[in-house]
């Protein structure tokens, strides 16, 4: 699937592209209709206008790099369907055995020399894979007439041979910022259509094995915590109160934390797990005290959300560290404060 005749670092052109593959020359994300590929292009100079920022982290795993591609869609919320999803999906599904197609992203570089019609260079940076564990997240910034709205950042891994240069990396933050964003996470999904559970790549080892859908998070894990933190919010929005999240980038990286739950009215910082066990409340622990320290105003109140109660031991480790319990019952929710 790799393309013929060219490498990491070339200098190419879209219509060259398009004649070598097909599916045309407009827009960031382009289906081959003839080849088992996908192309995509980015611009550092038309995302700045909408208020992100595609390229290279700064922070690589034992993985290695990822490299931050926006999704397609300019204007209201970006999602996975109907005509304006249709390529985002195309991405999203790119690794599903049944049509496999390989990602290859160029980045613009300057203008064709002698070009009248003003068209830019395209370097090949590389062929990609999503990143499995965590193939996208979601994130506000404005679109068209400075509209707030969520945006999908795909997160890629180099497959093979890439080039990696400094100015495609993502500016890292000066200091670090706290932002208020929407707090809905169902909204997240963003209508991601429902697709035959199959398993495409091995996880991590030391992980729990469980069925993956062609390149997303985990059904299992990650659908049971949004729908779970989901039903809470509209729980404490029905007592009329304030809820919102927090997103943290964090100074002199290219890190972006997003908290679960910030209930204003209590002055309250949750953290959501989609399971009562040990690991999870491990998880929650680290994640409350890993967020609290930019939370403003300082100081709020610590509490672990549960689907059920835990065992006695992981209340007291919880209640250790200040935090506070609360899960779910056949009848609502239970509290069981830090004394």
């Amino acid at each position: 699937m790799g393309i013929p005749s060219i490498t990491p670092g070339q200098l190419t052109t879209r219509a060259e592209m398009d004649k070598l593959f097909g599916g045309g020359s407009q827009g960031g994300i382009i289906p081959s209709k003839t080849t088992p590929n996908i192309l995509i292009y980015v611009d550092h100079n038309s995302g700045k206008k909408y208020g992100y920022e595609d390229g290279w982290l700064a922070e690589e795993d034992e993985l290695g790099p990822i490299f931050e591609y926006t999704g397609q869609g300019t204007s209201g919320d970006q999602t996975f369907m109907g005509q304006k999803g249709s390529r985002n999906a195309a991405v999203l599904y790119h690794a599903d055995p049944e049509k496999a197609r390989a990602l290859h992203v160029f980045v613009a570089e300057g203008r064709i020399p002698g070009s009248k019609s003003g068209a830019k260079q395209q370097r090949y940076i590389g062929e990609f894979i999503l990143d499995v564990e965590q193939p996208y997240t979601v994130r506000e910034a404005h679109g068209e007439h400075e509209a707030q709205r969520r945006i999908i950042v795909f997160r890629l891994r180099p497959k093979g041979a890439y080039e990696r240069l400094a100015k495609d990396a993502i500016t890292p933050a000066q200091e670090t910022v706290t932002q208020k964003v929407l707090a809905s996470v169902a909204a997240t999904r963003l209508s991601e259509p429902r697709m035959p559970e199959v398993r495409l790549v091995a996880p991590k080892k030391g992980r729990a094995s469980e069925s993956r859908r062609a390149a997303q998070p985990s059904v299992i894990a990650e659908h049971r915590q949004s729908d779970f933190c989901e039903l809470y919010l509209k729980e404490l929005i029905a007592q009329g109160h304030e809820v919102f999240a927090y997103t943290i980038k964090i100074a002199n990286t290219t890190t972006i934390l997003k908290t679960d739950l910030f209930d204003a009215t209590t002055h309250e910082l949750y953290s959501v797990r989609g399971e009562s066990s040990r690991d999870e409340v491990r998880a929650a622990i680290g994640q409350l005290k890993d967020y609290v320290r930019h939370i403003k105003p300082h100081r709020p109140k610590l509490t672990a959300l549960l689907p059920k109660q835990p065992q006695d031991d992981l209340i007291d480790l919880l209640h250790t560290e200040g935090i506070d319990l609360v899960y779910q019952t056949d009848n609502g929710y239970t509290r069981i404060p830090a004394k």
